[in-house]
């Protein structure tokens, strides 16, 4: 792709952590091919000038709709991108800053900053994607750089990258790891969480949390069955499935329960 057909894109982060956008910058060997390939005309977390008002061929965000503020620049990203890309689990599936949204905003303002909140316009947080169209969906806490290398090299061709359709199970039992559920009894999120991570928790001897989101068919009862021989309850699942999914988790056990309520 010549210098003059460079997509012209823009990185943009509502509330979250950056890390992200921080992944992005650790493609160390990568960064001088990502700068030739792309124009990157306005992501203010690495650039010190930057055009907040040109169309983009490519928009990528990062993080979750928790105030009004967020909105407006989600919004207005939308407005101004051919393609959008939600990159991370905060953006696609609520992530961490979502985990507490049964709590009243009021109280976690004041259990966080006691009387001196009243600068906040917080709202129940909400990953990026109910709120706007996005074409492409990047989940990860933080993102892979493998994936979003992935990415940028099949946008440059035109295509879409597929994420993987297994679960992280699968990653465990092609390194022959030990079940972390069969043999050490414990709360492991891989059945149901999407892989692409290498099951890179499990390998270093801890439970896989589902930080990437869960997967498109997640099997309940074969899943409450399994963790039910063990003496693991299905509300102990559904807990450490909510870490870093909570709204979409939450509609999925309300699918659930009506899906057996008809049974």
């Amino acid at each position: 792709m010549t210098q003059q057909t460079r997509p012209r894109v823009g990185i943009f982060g509502l509330t979250g952590c950056a890390g992200d956008q921080l992944q992005i910058l650790n493609c160390e060997d990568e960064l001088l091919w990502l700068a030739d390939q792309l124009d990157i005309v306005d992501w203010v977390m690495a650039k010190s000038e930057n055009d907040h008002d040109s169309r983009l061929d490519v928009g990528l965000v990062e993080g979750v709709v928790a105030t009004a503020r967020d909105l407006d620049t989600l919004r207005k990203v939308r407005a101004r991108s051919s393609l959008l890309v939600a990159i991370g689990t905060c953006a696609v599936w609520g992530g961490l800053p979502a985990m507490r949204n049964d709590l009243p905003r009021e109280t976690l303002k004041r259990e966080v900053y006691d009387s001196g909140a009243e600068f906040l316009d917080t709202v129940v947080a909400r990953p990026a994607t109910d709120f706007v169209r996005f074409e492409y969906k990047l989940p990860g806490c933080p993102i892979e750089r493998h994936e979003f290398l992935r990415l940028v090299r099949s946008l440059l061709l035109g295509t879409t990258p597929e994420l993987p359709r297994v679960p992280v199970c699968w990653e465990c039992k092609t390194s022959e790891r030990l079940c972390r559920v069969v043999h050490f009894n414990e709360v492991c999120c891989g059945a149901m969480t999407r892989a692409g991570c290498g099951a890179r928790c499990p390998s270093h001897g801890v439970a896989c949390a589902g930080c990437r989101g869960p997967i498109e068919e997640p099997h309940y009862d074969a899943n409450i069955t399994m963790f039910a021989d063990r003496g693991i309850s299905w509300p102990e699942i559904a807990d450490r499935m909510r870490a870093f999914s909570a709204p979409v988790w939450m509609t999925l056990e309300l699918e659930r329960e009506v899906d057996h309520g008809r049974e």
